[in-house]
């Protein structure tokens, strides 16, 4: 690891003020509790996500994470393990995982931004896009274990089905 000189009084842009001139653009509704947290509600497919921001300045990292509206049982946690595992090696971009203080599964990533002057308003964007897209895709194996009482992988196989045409 190298040590670089950094300027006394450089502070980072806060990546949440570029995110909120976005989501105010696009009339998205938002709540920016502290300087820090952005949290934002925005329908996908199949349900509702739940996108929490977090930014660092000590880390200059931004976390975020995209939960589902739905709960993991205590019972389905096993298999919903393995299928997580199952699903994350099909991103190349983040990962899900199950919230343990709500039982929600979800999709997080953090971007390191140590170098840079601060997100671009098209990295914010498709950090989004990327998440809901994913959430979307893998949405319905989720369900086909909670709901469907499949195994991990004939969840994930049915999920991966790609469908030509419309009925």
């Amino acid at each position: 690891m190298s040590m670089t000189e950094v300027e006394v009084g450089t502070v980072p842009a806060n990546p949440l003020d570029t995110l909120e001139d976005v989501l105010t653009a696009n009339e998205w509704p938002f709540d920016r509790a502290a300087e820090d947290q952005l949290v934002v509600e925005t329908s996908g497919r199949w349900c509702c996500y739940r996108m929490f921001f977090v930014w660092r300045v000590d880390l200059n990292a931004l976390y975020f994470s995209c939960a589902f509206d739905t709960k993991v049982s205590s019972i389905k946690r096993s298999e919903m393990n393995d299928l997580l595992a199952l699903a994350n090696e099909n991103l190349w971009f983040g990962h899900f995982e199950i919230c343990s203080s709500d039982d929600a599964p979800m999709f997080r990533y953090t971007i390191l931004t140590r170098g840079m002057r601060g997100l671009a308003v098209e990295q914010l964007e498709d950090l989004m896009d990327i998440a809901v897209g994913e959430c979307d895709r893998f949405f319905p194996a989720f369900q086909f274990v909670l709901w469907g009482g499949r195994s991990a992988q004939d969840a994930l196989n049915s999920a991966m089905l790609e469908t030509v045409g419309e009925a």
